[in-house]
């Protein structure tokens, strides 16, 4: 039997909803979401969470990815394995990024996204102590 000519794909919030439930399952911490409604074109939501390590950040990965597909979600985009210091997934309206909480303080996306100015004594091409 044929595919239906228009599968049902689900909404953001739907979308949202089914990576916010997988990454409580799999213990992400400190996940932050962000409207990016009126924003950006990229996408309705930013969410932003912590894996405990490379590991943990690949697992929470495969398995939001995993429950997207299973939610009828296809042709999303995954950046960053293996490596697994940042994974980025790419669900259409919803875009998640997975870190390890080292490389997310360093990159600091909260912020970015928040419009908040940047720090003190970090401007513009200025080098960062190590």
């Amino acid at each position: 039997m044929p595919e239906p000519v228009s599968p049902v794909r689900p909404d953001a919030e739907e979308t949202l909803r089914v990576i916010l439930a997988r990454l409580d399952d799999m213990k992400a911490e400190d996940t932050t979401t962000i409207d990016l409604t009126g924003k950006t074109t990229i996408g309705d939501y930013m969410v932003v969470t912590s894996g405990r390590s490379n590991r943990h950040v690949g697992a929470v990965a495969d398995h939001v990815v995993d429950d997207l597909h299973a939610a009828g979600l296809h042709g999303i985009r995954v950046e960053g394995q293996p490596h697994c210091d940042w994974v980025l997934i790419d669900a259409g309206d919803v875009i998640v990024h997975i870190f390890r909480p080292e490389v997310r303080t360093f990159y600091n996306l909260e912020k970015m996204w928040s419009g908040a100015s940047p720090a003190t004594g970090a401007g513009a091409g200025e080098c960062r102590p190590s």
